[in-house]
């Protein structure tokens, strides 16, 4: 074969950088929908990266989580959301209140006003071809999600909500968590997609500081080894009711593995389980 007709594994990364720099998406990078998130990212998460997302109880990690789904959809990136926690038509519902800016209650009681019924008819017509496969958790299954996704051959993003969900017992061990992340990891690079898992963390209220740091992540140390990318929601309202500081919420990048670490600024509109970049707001 003529050395012209050479085609090296790094003649083609080398041609999709200049493909790049010409003005084209990276082939292996899916925007969040969080601009600011996806600049301190390199322009957003990585097929075959695992991202791990953690924060205190109801500070939005499932919101979050959705809320990035619904936007790597709406780009008209196939995406599965796994709830650990909810049914499907429940996570439908917050999907339609996130898009809608509709309180869950209203939408549930059906006393929508007239405007906020349009937005939410809108809503449903623009996720109607761009929305997330959703899904329920299996207990102890990461080899059935695993099955599930390489099914479908075109999926770039999987959300799964809640590393709690995957283990097998009552009583969850150290061991079985570290054992589910390293199969997530495991997951990403053989299916060559993006997967995000939210992961309670505990004991911040206790202390000054209660910014997540990565050591909270626990699990034996697997999500500080293995995740790729480890964000971190804050909420500084959550403890601190005195301050007028509703709805400001720092997402912490604590770990990233081909990049810079440090914070982006959005707002959490609470009634609507909507998170906003702050720097980009959404119109």
């Amino acid at each position: 074969m003529p050395r012209g007709a050479d085609i090296s594994p790094l003649s083609l990364l080398l041609g999709r950088v200049d493909s790049v720099a010409d003005g084209a998406s990276p082939t292996d990078t899916i925007p969040s929908g969080f601009p600011s998130l996806d600049k301190l990212l390199g322009g957003g998460l990585r097929r075959g990266d695992l991202v791990v997302l953690g924060g205190d109880v109801a500070s939005g990690k499932s919101a979050f989580a959705l809320a990035v789904a619904l936007r790597v959809a709406q780009g008209r990136r196939p995406a599965i959301f796994y709830s650990g926690e909810m049914l499907p038509d429940r996570v439908l519902e917050r999907a339609l209140a996130i898009e809608g800016r509709a309180r869950l209650d209203d939408l549930r009681r059906g006393t929508l006003d007239d405007v906020t019924r349009a937005a939410v008819g809108a809503a449903a017509i623009r996720l109607r071809d761009d929305l997330p496969i959703v899904e329920r958790v299996p207990r102890g299954h990461v080899a059935w999600i695993r099955e599930e996704v390489e099914s479908h051959r075109d999926l770039q993003l999987v959300v799964v909500d809640g590393l709690h969900a995957l283990l097998p017992g009552a009583r969850e061990t150290e061991e079985e968590a570290a054992a589910a992340v390293r199969a997530l990891k495991e997951l990403a690079l053989d299916a060559n997609v993006a997967v995000l898992l939210t992961a309670p963390l505990s004991g911040l209220a206790e202390r000054a500081n209660r910014r997540p740091l990565l050591d909270d992540f626990g699990a034996l140390g697997a999500a500080k080894e293995r995740a790729d990318v480890v964000l971190a929601l804050f909420r500084e309202a959550m403890y601190d009711s005195a301050r007028e500081i509703e709805g400001a919420t720092e997402l912490l990048v604590r770990k990233n593995r081909n990049g810079a670490t440090g914070y982006v600024d959005l707002y959490f509109y609470a009634q609507w389980m909507r998170f906003e970049d702050m720097l980009d707001p959404d119109r």
